[in-house]
């Protein structure tokens, strides 16, 4: 797939070739890079129904993906840093910080660029629809003030729990998708600006993810899946 995951298809019993059909029953296992040991998850099997619009039906369970997010999150793809140089959308500092939080104004009178640090906290929950499916991601963002130094300065972390869905769509003999964030909760983890109201927050925070994090989201499943 790419350098942090490889795709195994395998037959878990012989083709059943009917008058109809031929049934393949494959079981498909995203690996991380260099590392063939399977996950700790089980592949239930399912029956497509019976169709006879299309030449080929192709379908995926649970299993396929949530192997993918074991493997992606086990590989630090879900951890993300924004910095001033890499916001492409305004100039992420710490006096924009300040504007809405007076606490971080207070802080230091310095207008210092601000770096953003995401990263999931937990493997990410896939749950499959019936033209898409959702993936619940827990993490954290934390700020940093940057110093003219290059050191780093702490200034809050908030937990971060997001419901995305996903809607797949199959070209070029890969299987691709589109994101989209359907909600966010932030609640504040820590301060060493003190004590603010993390709804204050929340719009700014919205943005940045709307703006910076799906589209890379998006420009990494545009790459697709190989399909076997």
């Amino acid at each position: 797939i790419d350098d942090l995951a490889r795709v195994d298809y395998s037959l878990n019993s012989f083709p059943a070739v009917l008058q109809p059909f031929i049934n393949l029953d494959l079981k498909g296992t995203v690996y991380p890079s260099g590392n063939h040991t399977g996950p700790s998850y089980v592949a239930a099997p399912f029956v497509i129904p019976d169709q006879s619009d299309s030449m080929l039906h192709l379908a995926f369970s649970e299993y396929f993906f949530q192997t993918s997010s074991f493997t992606y999150y086990t590989a630090g793809a879900f951890n993300i840093t924004i910095a001033e140089e890499t916001c492409s959308s305004f100039n992420i500092s710490k006096e924009i910080f300040g504007s809405i939080i007076p606490e971080v104004g207070e802080y230091s009178v310095t207008p210092y660029p601000v770096m953003l640090k995401l990263m999931a906290t937990e493997i990410p929950i896939i749950s499959l629809q019936q033209d898409s499916f959702t993936a619940e991601i827990q993490g954290s963002m934390e700020a940093f003030a940057v110093l003219p130094d290059s050191s780093t300065q702490s200034l809050f972390t908030v937990k971060m729990a997001a419901n995305t869905s996903i809607a797949p769509n199959i070209f070029d003999q890969k299987l691709m998708g589109s994101l989209c964030l359907n909600r966010l909760q932030f609640s504040l983890a820590h301060s060493n600006v003190g004590f603010f109201e993390i709804s204050l927050l929340e719009n700014i925070l919205s943005y940045i993810l709307q703006t910076e994090v799906i589209p890379l989201a998006n420009a990494k499943l545009s790459k697709g899946f190989p399909l076997p």
